[in-house]
């Protein structure tokens, strides 16, 4: 091998090694993905007791929101277009959730837990706002 091919597999080698994230490898076989080996949890705002970090809540409410909005299960009537449209679904739903509906275990709407509100809102109060 000639030093300017030399030259220019090193740097090749130089530069794929700089562009992987720690924890991740490129098995040889795979050309052009990444190979996950670990995944360290670790905060990002705040300082969290690393013990009690858990993902159930988030992935609860992902699932409440795909069950309740149609825009964001697959392959239905109801799927937009507009990115407006979207938000303004979203926006919708969070402020039923949280003003209108009651949920079973806090026995009141979460904005009434929170001291936000007092009364339970009707959907037709929630829209004239």
């Amino acid at each position: 091998m000639s030093g300017s091919q030399r030259g220019r597999n090193e740097k090749k080698d130089e530069s794929a090694s700089h562009n992987e994230e720690p924890g991740c490898t490129r098995p040889p076989s795979a050309g052009g993905s990444v190979l996950v080996v670990e995944a360290l949890p670790r905060p990002v705002l705040g300082n969290p007791d690393c013990e009690r970090i858990c993902t159930s809540h988030v992935e609860r409410q992902n699932l409440t929101m795909r069950m309740q909005i149609l825009r964001l299960t697959r392959l239905t009537n109801g799927f937009g277009k507009k990115c407006e449209n979207l938000w303004a679904a979203l926006c919708l739903h969070f402020a039923y959730y949280n003003f209108c509906r009651v949920h079973r275990t806090l026995r009141v709407t979460p904005a009434m837990e929170a001291a936000v509100t007092a009364p339970i809102w009707m959907p037709s109060e929630l829209l004239s706002h």
